[in-house]
């Protein structure tokens, strides 16, 4: 079967002819239909991130993947039903008391193996097989657009957990911020439009721009960090109740505490490579003390968050699903999916249609 890969001794995705997958006792055979790009599928190419599946010199891409049961396997499962895999597997196949208590997206680094990025291979091939626990089923109207339950779900969990430390006291939140204007920032901006009265935008780009577009098309307010650094957001604009970041770019971390209302919470959800800068640890330990500001981080996420994000991926407008996926491919030609630049937004590998 066809999957597109990395390999040891390359530094570009490549097309694959491997054989196909069989499923073992409580896995289904999935026939994959999309699997989307991101930016961490850069940094696994890369070698900036992740790992091999052990004794391997290839690791097959990709974890945002929706497909079809092509065979159940005695699982329970329906041949021919949609569904979307999770990304978190036991290391090894070894179980721990993450896994065993059902959270495995609260497993430290070490304690797993991601589908595509750590230790296992991915879905960006003709066939995967899986757990069927790991399986979360999905609606044939929503299959097109089912790549996107995954990084739904991770701002689904960011959110939760971030909105829980506000639990203990009346938070009567009005404003919000999304960090980063990529697929997840812009699917999240839209999220957060459904709960706060303002919402905001930071990014790096000049006009026209389509991701401009669609933050002004949410009715969101755009803000160019090249010109108003995230802790001047209160002075130029208003200071934000809920910042969520998903930018990678560590200073980020540090000027979210500053642009917080009092009683705010900030989600950090980038994964910096190490970074040296100056800090005034004083005047931060300040505000998150004396304003009673949070920080919370937060990554992967679990079969709740998945069925979670379903809900939301079908209230989302059609027009921005459409917007976000710029980029759709075939394996024979993959290139494009892997094109990083300012007119991409959310590529799409597509291995097969309902």
């Amino acid at each position: 079967m066809k999957a597109i890969g990395v390999t040891r001794d390359g530094d570009e995705p490549e097309l694959l002819e491997i054989e196909r997958p069989e499923p073992a006792d409580g896995e289904a055979l999935v026939r994959t239909l999309r699997v989307g790009v991101d930016g961490t599928d850069h940094e696994v190419i890369a070698g900036a991130h992740g790992g091999y599946p052990e004794g391997e010199d290839y690791m097959i891409l990709g974890h945002e993947a929706v497909g079809v049961v092509a065979d159940p396997n005695g699982t329970g499962l329906e041949e021919g039903q949609v569904v979307v895999p999770t990304v978190r597997r036991k290391p090894d196949g070894e179980t721990n008391e993450y896994f065993r208590r059902g959270e495995p997206d609260m497993a430290p680094d070490g304690e797993y193996f991601e589908r595509g990025i750590v230790g296992a291979h991915g879905y960006m091939a003709e066939y995967f097989t899986s757990p069927a626990d790991y399986l979360v089923p999905i609606s044939e109207d929503l299959a097109e657009y089912g790549l996107f339950v995954e990084p739904i779900s991770i701002t689904e969990k960011a959110n939760e957990h971030a909105f829980a430390t506000r639990e203990p006291f009346e938070w009567r939140p009005e404003t919000a911020c999304v960090l980063g204007n990529g697929s997840l920032g812009l699917l999240t901006l839209w999220m957060l439009g459904q709960q706060f009265d303002r919402t905001y935008c930071v990014g790096r780009r000049d006009r026209p721009d389509p991701t401009i577009d669609v933050i002004e098309e949410l009715g969101a307010t755009y803000v160019d960090s090249r010109q108003t650094s995230v802790d001047e957001i209160p002075e130029a604009h208003e200071a934000i109740d809920y910042m969520y970041e998903a930018t990678g770019f560590a200073p980020h971390a540090i000027e979210t505490v500053h642009a917080l209302a009092p009683n705010g919470v900030g989600a950090l959800l980038g994964i910096p490579e190490p970074w040296d800068f100056e800090v005034d640890g004083g005047s931060l330990h300040n505000e998150l003390v004396l304003h009673n500001k949070c920080l919370v981080g937060t990554v992967n996420s679990h079969v709740k968050h998945f069925e979670y994000a379903i809900d939301t991926l079908e209230d989302m407008p059609e027009w921005l699903l459409e917007d976000l996926i710029t980029t759709v491919a075939e394996p024979e030609n993959v290139t494009p999916a892997f094109v990083d630049d300012d007119d991409q937004i959310k590529a799409v590998v597509e291995f097969d249609t309902l």
